[in-house]
């Protein structure tokens, strides 16, 4: 099913993240954990495509399975910095021949080795470059893109950051999701500059469960989130013990997106980090509101 359809529902729908494994040796780990929180039925999964493609043949491998044994819709990202315009054409190819409709389209992370580079000639310099081509290649692809409640890194205005998001949206971008974010009213304020800017496709909210001390910065540094007073509170109580660092994170997360449902919005994906277990415990903390 394409994922413009799924996010037509009017009750609560949770989805999660998965990232395949660096390494052939922790494949079967990492697809287990994806079939443990496939199990869950959630209402689709994506699966994240590694740095520079190092493991894009992983992403395929695990979104397929996911899709085929367990009936679970997936979305399979897909990035395209420093790649040839021949190389982004054949993944394409390998993910209609998996039967999958729906692409999380993103520029990636540029390769540390490439910083430096004059990135004028490069095939691909943005997402909306791969955007425009992923349409070309089959105009039945459902396109996501992603969004920054707080301004892309890059950006030198949340202005410029919206123009450039408007950017994707025109060229054929179908919905977006959020990069994480730890304060609701930061979503809120969001999206409403971005419906006065005529961004108008579903946007999904992106919710992280911290669930140990060592993600705080982590998050900081990967999506520069701010981090309100109330939860920088929980860490500094609980980040010492383990255990109650995880149920607290859990319960802050499951707080962020009760608050997001009583404020009109039905879908939220959680970027789960592989952990069955935290997308167990968060269904079921929701389990009488979204009827499971």
């Amino acid at each position: 099913m394409k994922m413009i359809e799924l996010l037509k529902n009017k009750t609560l729908s949770i989805s999660f993240e998965v990232f395949p494994p660096k390494t052939e040796s922790s494949f079967d780990s990492v697809k287990h954990a994806a079939e443990e929180i496939a199990k869950l039925r959630p209402a689709y999964m994506s699966v994240t495509y590694g740095a520079g493609g190092g493991t894009s043949r992983y992403t395929l491998d695990i979104a397929k399975n996911i899709k085929d044994l367990y009936c679970v819709p997936t979305l399979a990202h897909l990035t395209c910095v420093s790649s040839t315009r021949e190389t982004v054409r054949q993944k394409i190819s390998e993910i209609k021949a998996a039967g999958i409709k729906n692409v999380m389209a993103l520029r990636g992370d540029v390769p540390a080795a490439m910083q430096n580079e004059d990135r004028s000639a490069w095939d691909f310099r943005y997402a909306v470059d791969l955007i425009e081509e992923l349409k070309v290649a089959d105009a039945e692809f459902c396109i996501g893109g992603a969004c920054y409640p707080e301004i892309h890194p890059e950006s030198p205005n949340q202005h410029e950051d919206i123009r450039r998001l408007k950017e994707k949206v025109d060229a054929g971008c179908d919905f977006l999701t959020t990069q994480m974010f730890f304060d609701n009213n930061l979503l809120y304020n969001f999206l409403y500059k971005i419906r006065e800017a005529g961004i108008t496709v579903p946007v999904v909210p992106g919710v992280m469960p911290i669930t140990n001390a060592n993600q705080v910065e982590r998050a900081i540094k990967l999506s520069g989130s701010f981090m309100p007073r109330r939860f920088q509170s929980i860490v500094d109580k609980f980040g010492s013990d383990p255990d109650a660092m995880k149920q607290a994170g859990i319960a802050y997360a499951t707080d962020q997106i009760i608050d997001l449902y009583a404020n009109g919005i039905t879908n939220v994906h959680v970027y789960s980090m592989n952990k069955p277990d935290v997308a167990e415990r968060i269904l079921y903390n929701l389990s009488d509101i979204i009827g499971k």
